[in-house]
């Protein structure tokens, strides 16, 4: 089939929004997407979450099989597991015979986009992460609020068409989140650090943290291990896609917590405190507001 003129194909506001997976991510894109496309049309294989998001009115359609809905989509989202993004990219070309924009959600792109690098031309791939989300998965829990403010990844490739990127843009605009556009190993490498890593680290305290410690749980340790019950499947899909990179945020979480580890066997409280307040300053540093 010849390469489609994706120059005529319409934007944002004109676009058939597929959403492959109902979850919190999915549901909440659909929920902030109303009134910003032509229609919005929805697939999730739980059919507890298809009649939930018909009965809410979440999506203007919605089925558990795809190909019901897929060849009418001019963009399709796939808001799932990264290991279960794949698996849909793979099956992609029998379940839609036409030519569309293809965005994802996915927490990793490395792998992501390297099996959108093999979708036939008719589709016009762009890799996606928004950096948001809740300890709660699920369709019950999505948010039409979810993405306000805050930072979206977006990682074309080389083949993402100029139409893509708009569309992507547009998306994320519309949603109220905020477009950041990066490659591929820069993102991997970056969510390492902001996502993974702390994930882990709030996984490890929780799990060694004593329970008869219970009375005196306050907001210090449920705020540091909020994290920890996140899905077990997303995260293990996570960890391995990215096991590189996390590797290197653990070695050097590790040369952080053994410095002061040695502080305290050695009874250096001026290291101590100096140590406590480079990581005061790495802190501020790394929350403050873009261009403070």
């Amino acid at each position: 089939m010849d390469e489609p003129d994706f120059v005529s194909l319409p934007r944002l506001a004109e676009c058939v929004v597929a959403i492959l997976g109902l979850g919190l991510m999915g549901g909440s894109l659909a929920l902030a997407l109303h009134g910003k496309c032509q229609a919005l049309l929805g697939v999730d294989p739980d059919p507890q979450a298809v009649a939930l998001a018909l009965d809410r009115q979440v999506v203007d359609s919605a089925s558990v099989s795809p190909q019901d809905l897929l060849p009418q989509a001019s963009l399709v989202v796939l808001a799932a597991p990264v290991g279960a993004i794949v698996t849909l990219l793979q099956a992609l070309p029998d379940l839609h015979p036409g030519s569309a924009v293809v965005l994802d959600l996915g927490s990793t792109k490395r792998e992501i986009m390297r099996v959108m690098q093999t979708l036939p031309k008719r589709f016009d791939p762009i890799g996606g992460h928004p950096m948001s989300g809740k300890e709660k998965a699920s369709l019950v829990n999505a948010d039409a609020g979810l993405f306000q403010h805050a930072p979206f990844a977006l990682a074309p490739l080389e083949r993402s068409s100029p139409h893509a990127r708009l569309i992507a843009e547009q998306l994320v605009l519309a949603v109220g989140a905020r477009p950041l556009w990066v490659d591929a190993e820069t993102h991997d490498r970056w969510v390492a650090a902001t996502s993974h890593l702390p994930y882990l680290l709030a996984n490890s305290l929780a799990a060694a943290t004593p329970l008869e410690a219970r009375p005196l749980v306050g907001p210090g340790l449920r705020s540091t291990t909020r994290l920890a019950p996140a899905s077990l499947t997303m995260m293990v899909d996570i960890l391995a896609t990215n096991r590189d990179n996390i590797l290197v945020g653990l070695q050097s979480f590790r040369h952080a917590l053994d410095a002061v580890e040695h502080s305290l066997l050695t009874g250096d409280l001026e290291s101590l405190q100096a140590q406590l307040a480079q990581g005061a300053a790495s802190y501020a540093a790394l929350t403050a507001p873009e261009g403070g």
